[in-house]
């Protein structure tokens, strides 16, 4: 079924042509384009009515020989959800009915003049239904089509409008509806009426000659002149540099290189317009809450069940009241300890127990029948079906299929394997994985040189992109790292199956290089290296896939995007219209995480081993690897080796049973067949896409401001034709819906057991400097050792409580493919289109299911494994491994 976000009464063109108020302006006697793209003249129907005398506060010009039309306006309001001292004056101006001015805006020009008609304006009275206002206006017969309003907001306080109607008739039958859904300030903040387009998308050579002026200014005002500082209640979208990470003022060792330059490389953020602190210019003052524009920000409006007002207590409230409880190198002394935070919980104070219960009741529970409030987390799926499970090497190699970082495993396509960095800073770039060893460990099946013919090599590889920041990071208390390589193979059962690990350390003024290689060997020293081993490639996995394949990948490369599309296409743009729905309420989120999660000491830099060199390895790995070409998932499994396109143009995988790929493609094809059958019906040709100003300006700013510092790459593609169009919107709503879901939900259930994806090693493995107390420790207590290397109590309770609210779906979610746009529904081709989508979606969910009860599929079916759901389109609220929401919400 297909739910309606907002009411909308007419759902045909047909219906809005019965009106002069047409919403749609198709009645326009302007020259239009129609949808066979040949151009002919609309004319609209002329009402005529008796002339209404109580009418409020109209204003229009109407000749003797003209009888007005009366005209129900309805706006319906979001209830305010709390006090404030000047609500008692608004209530006041409520009496009286003076408190909304609305203005209509004539699709038409004056053909006497040539100018805009004259507007018709009415005030609008509060009625006994909460949150509605309601007014009647005289509106002149030849008046026209109506294509957009005007809303001035005589409150003292903002309001969130949800959507507007104009009635001719004598119910909401004949309703023309202005979906609106969005704050309209206080004219005591800006002067300046908001404005709401017709629901009828129009590319910009098509829209109605009475509201050119209108689209271009409403443009102009969304890029504002990129001076000042924002207000909580603007609506400005610009671009700024990551400046406001580092917060010397209360702390020197806080301070942070600016993220989006020559040296630093990123996606451009909104800007603030907040002043420079005074202990280093380059540096933004920090102030909460973070600007955001008004129509991005949404806690209000969503309530407190929404995702980011959850996680905005957990940064405000909860991990604050958790850290005096915890010692911040305390080690766990045995995996018992660990396992009593889901059986036993920990104690909190009575203060601290409140804030959990209020926010997080699935994780938290308080203990009614004692006086003590217990912090208790949920036992995370894979520890349910098989506590066991993460110790094995099969589900270390199935989760870079199956897992939460799937889109890093890659083919060895060449052997030797060297390093591309500078010899002289680092040492000899050659592995010293050989040939010898790794066809020991495939036990005689094959040689090398055949399994690489055969394509059963496969790589997961850290070693260059974290080298460079080893001897940094080693500089950090309690922490350590390496570089590494993991080398699988791919068995005739279609698993795969780990061969060898290889730790890096680079040579240093006062050390050689150290390298070795790790196997699963057959005495007890080298099953316990194994382990520990195993633990590093674990801990970098960990945090590439938070900082890159997560945060990077589609918070921060998305930001640009949603910056764009509002600076550069209309409200009434089709291509604006479609991409709506994968770009809200990622601002906030990303707001927060400057504020709270990726900032100086803030979550991350506390939990995670890069320290307070996250976001600049961020930067690093942003200017090293990441391609807008790539972001599509079918160039993504080409260029890693995990798929080949044959001549008829499919995709053929390399691995069979590959969960993420398999389910991924479903996801893909069903966005690409949806994004074809809108761009063909507004662009009938190439050459409308390449006459599309908007359009051109929109992708021209994706590219040379929003990622300013690759806009001279050979790879960002040209979008002059409808192909390529369908690619660059497909690659947008992949990443920010289906791709965003696949390494975002499943966090909990694959990390909430923190040995399964450490944050952090903290300890060398011993064999490095062979130092005799620790080679003493590890032979004596090799268990304690392992524990003591895995995050402390503090890091890994930190990190569970904020990645169960990560993994969590609100009860207002929503998902993709559920929920259309009244303006798609308005239109009888797109809502057919849309509604075959809808179609594909709730197919991929049984295809889904097959094959996760598929027992030859056994990267996803088998004892004690987790089914691969997380791109299962749909889900119930909360913790539950499955569901694509539309865009980043949390």
């Amino acid at each position: 079924m297909i739910h309606l976000k907002q009411p909308l009464v007419l759902s045909t063109p047909s219906n809005n042509y019965a009106s002069p108020l047409l919403a749609t302006a198709a009645a326009s006697s302007s020259r239009l384009r129609d949808t066979s793209g040949a151009s002919r003249l609309l004319t609209s129907r002329r009402i005529c009515c008796a002339s209404m005398d109580e009418a409020v506060g109209a204003s229009t010009s109407v000749t003797a020989k003209e009888r007005p039309l009366t005209v129900t306006a309805i706006i319906t309001a979001q209830a305010p959800s709390s006090t404030y001292l000047s609500r008692g004056v608004d209530n006041l101006q409520d009496l009286f009915g003076k408190t909304l001015l609305l203005e209509l805006v004539s699709s038409e020009l004056d053909p006497r003049t040539g100018e805009e008609r004259e507007r018709v304006k009415g005030f609008l009275h509060i009625t006994l239904k909460e949150g509605t206002y309601e007014g009647k206006m005289s509106v002149p017969a030849s008046f026209g089509p109506v294509g957009a309003v005007l809303v001035e907001n005589q409150h003292h306080e903002e309001m969130f409008i949800k959507d507007i109607k104009l009635i001719t008739g004598g119910d909401e039958s004949t309703a023309v509806t202005f979906d609106v859904g969005s704050w309209v300030h206080s004219k005591f903040d800006n002067p300046e009426p908001r404005v709401f387009f017709t629901i009828r998308p129009y590319l910009p050579s098509q829209t109605p000659t009475g509201i050119e002026a209108l689209r271009r200014k409403e443009l102009e005002t969304l890029r504002g002149d990129g001076h000042g500082e924002r207000k909580f209640h603007e609506r400005v979208y610009d671009y700024d540099t990551y400046n406001d990470l580092g917060d010397p003022e209360s702390n020197i060792d806080h301070k942070r290189p600016m993220l989006g330059t020559k040296e630093h490389p990123y996606p451009r953020r909104c800007r603030t317009g907040r002043p420079m602190t005074m202990l280093d210019p380059k540096t933004e003052k920090r102030s909460s809450p973070v600007y955001v524009p008004r129509d991005e920000q949404f806690s209000d409006v969503k309530g407190d069940d929404f995702s980011a007002a959850t996680m905005q207590s957990l940064l405000h409230s909860i991990l604050p009241a958790i850290a005096p409880l915890l010692n911040n190198s305390k080690s766990f002394s045995d995996f018992s300890d660990i396992d009593a935070l889901y059986r036993d919980g920990m104690p909190l104070r009575v203060d601290g127990a409140n804030s959990f219960n209020n926010v997080i009741s699935r994780v938290v529970r308080k203990i009614k029948d004692t006086t003590e409030h217990v912090l208790r987390f949920e036992v995370p799926k894979m520890l349910e079906r098989d506590r066991f499970s993460w110790f094995e090497d099969q589900e270390f190699a199935r989760q870079t299929l199956a897992g939460l970082n799937p889109n890093c495993i890659r083919l060895l396509r060449e052997f030797p394997i060297v390093s591309k960095l500078d010899a002289e800073v680092y040492g000899p770039p050659e592995s010293v994985l050989t040939k010898e060893l790794l066809e020991k460990m495939m036990k005689g099946a094959l040689t090398v040189d055949e399994a690489l013919e055969d394509k059963r090599l496969f790589l997961l590889d850290y070693h260059d992109v974290f080298l460079p920041y080893v001897h940094k990071v080693r500089e950090l208390p309690d922490t350590t790292l390496y570089g590494s390589r993991a080398v699988f193979f791919l068995t005739d059962e279609g698993t795969l199956t780990p061969l060898a690990i290889e730790l890096t350390r680079p040579q240093s003024p006062t050390k050689p290089q150290w390298k070795r290689v790790f196997t699963h060997g057959s005495d007890a020293t080298e099953k316990w290296l194994w382990k520990l081993a195993k633990a590093h490639v674990l801990t970098h996995d960990s945090t590439y896939h938070q900082l890159v394949s997560h945060w990077l990948r589609t918070h921060a490369c998305a930001e640009p995007y949603i910056i764009a599309t509002n600076r550069q296409l209309s409200r009434m743009h089709p291509v604006y219209r479609l991409l709506h729905p994968h770009l809200r309420y990622t601002m906030e989120i990303n707001a927060m995480a400057r504020d709270r999660l990726i900032n100086a000491d803030g979550v991350f830099e506390e939990t995670y081993w890069p320290g307070r060199y996250s976001m600049e390895l961020c930067s690093y790995a942003y200017g090293k690897t990441w391609q807008f070409n790539t972001e599509a998932l079918p160039e993504d499994l080409v260029s890693r080796g995990l798929a080949v396109r044959r001549d008829d143009g499919e995709l053929e995988l390399t691995i069979k049973d590959y969960p993420y790929a398999n389910d991924g493609l479903l996801i893909w094809n069903a966005i690409e067949q949806w994004v074809s059958s809108y761009v063909d019906f507004y662009y009938k040709s190439d050459k409308d896409v390449t006459g599309d100003e908007e359009l051109q300006a929109w992708w021209e700013e994706v590219r040379t401001k929003g990622h300013a510092d690759k806009k001279d790459e050979p790879w960002w593609p040209v979008c002059n034709s409808k192909d390529n169009l369908i690619q660059v919107l497909n690659s947008i709503m992949w990443v920010t819906s289906g791709y965003h879901a696949a390494v975002n939900f499943g966090l909990y259930q694959y990390a909430g057991y923190f040995p399964n994806r450490p944050t952090v090693v903290r300890k060398n493995i011993p064999v490095e400097e062979n130092r005799e107390d620790d080679m003493k420790k590890f032979m004596a207590r090799p268990e304690e050792f392992l524990l003591e290397s895995l995050p402390s109590q503090m890091q890994a309770i930190k990190t569970m409580a904020t990645l169960d609210i990560f993994s969590s779906h609100s009860p207002d979610e929503e998902y993709m493919g559920e929920y259309a746009e009244p303006a798609w529904l308005a239109e009888p081709v797109i809502k057919a289109a849309f509604d075959k989508f809808s179609s594909r979606l709730k197919e991929v969910e049984g295809t889904i299911d097959e094959r996760n009860n598929n027992p030859n599929n056994k990267n996803r079916c088998g004892a004690g494994i987790v089914p691969y759901e997380l791109l299962k389109p749909f889900s119930e609220p909360g913790v539950t491994g499955r569901g694509i929401p539309n865009s980043i919400s949390i």
